[in-house]
């Protein structure tokens, strides 16, 4: 088993590197990081509100495993679709195959959600927990910013905050969150935090955009395991913003691996 050099390191050389290389980007950008073993970290912008996108499947999808493990719904429940409600064009399949009142289960739906970021499952589970206590959940971990429409903001700290939520199931509960994780491991949107990555990294991650807006936040499973929220705004091209948070990725990915190169694992 590996013994974690749990030193708090210098961070901040990592910050004013990722400070440097954002500022020439006319983009705006929120970013925090957390390197999970000294619990240390930065933040650039990490309190502003910017657009959350699809980042904000995280926290539902985290609320609705939490009601699972507690007995108060089940997995295999099945919501009806109504198209009235639940219609979204955008990211997912279902847009494609669902027809009125066709029932899918809880599991299914939080799959789709985060796997293909599929928003009429998103809308579906929205219906099906209650808007209003997803927003109650948020702030009970500490949110600062507990939005549920992808228009609507968030913050990087927030986003962290929720990935330490996943992280917390996970240790407490294995069978719901190192699933949850898995799902958040196979997406297949990847253009963000994995991007410039080493094949074989393993990132837990949920990436996001509207117009204007590239989000990638999530868990980064190095040889020194770190959190790595990453929003913004102002984005004349999309996937411009994207190649921009697979740099940064790069950077702190790099830094993160010479201290683990230093340090007794």
């Amino acid at each position: 088993m590996l013994a974690w050099d749990r030193t708090a390191p210098a961070y901040a050389p990592l910050e004013a590197r990722v400070r440097e290389f954002l500022e020439a980007d006319p983009a705006t950008y929120g970013v925090h990081f957390l390197d999970l073993a000294s619990r240390t970290g930065f933040g650039l912008n990490a309190l502003r509100p910017l657009p959350q996108a699809s980042t904000v499947k995280v926290p539902i999808v985290l609320y609705l495993n939490r009601l699972v493990a507690r007995g108060v719904v089940c997995w295999n429940d099945a919501v009806a679709y109504n198209p009235e409600t639940d219609y979204r064009g955008g990211a997912g399949a279902l847009q494609f195959f669902a027809k009125e009142g066709s029932r899918y289960s809880l599991r299914l739906l939080s799959n789709l959600v985060i796997t293909l970021s599929d928003n009429i499952a998103k809308a579906m589970l929205v219906r099906f927990l209650g808007a209003d206590n997803i927003r109650r959940f948020m702030a009970s971990l500490g949110a600062s910013q507990p939005h549920v429409a992808g228009e609507e903001p968030t913050t990087a700290l927030d986003m962290t905050i929720y990935l330490l939520g996943v992280l917390g199931l996970a240790r407490e509960l294995p069978g719901f969150g190192c699933r949850m994780l898995d799902d958040l491991a196979n997406t297949i949107w990847n253009e963000g935090l994995p991007g410039r990555l080493p094949r074989g990294v393993i990132v837990a991650h949920k990436e996001g955009d509207i117009t204007g807006v590239s989000d990638d936040v999530g868990i980064v499973f190095a040889r020194r395991p770190y959190i790595l929220s990453v929003l913004s705004e102002g984005q004349a091209d999309i996937e411009a913003g994207f190649r921009t948070i697979a740099a940064v990725s790069e950077i702190v990915y790099d830094y993160q691996e010479r201290l683990s190169r230093s340090s007794p694992w």
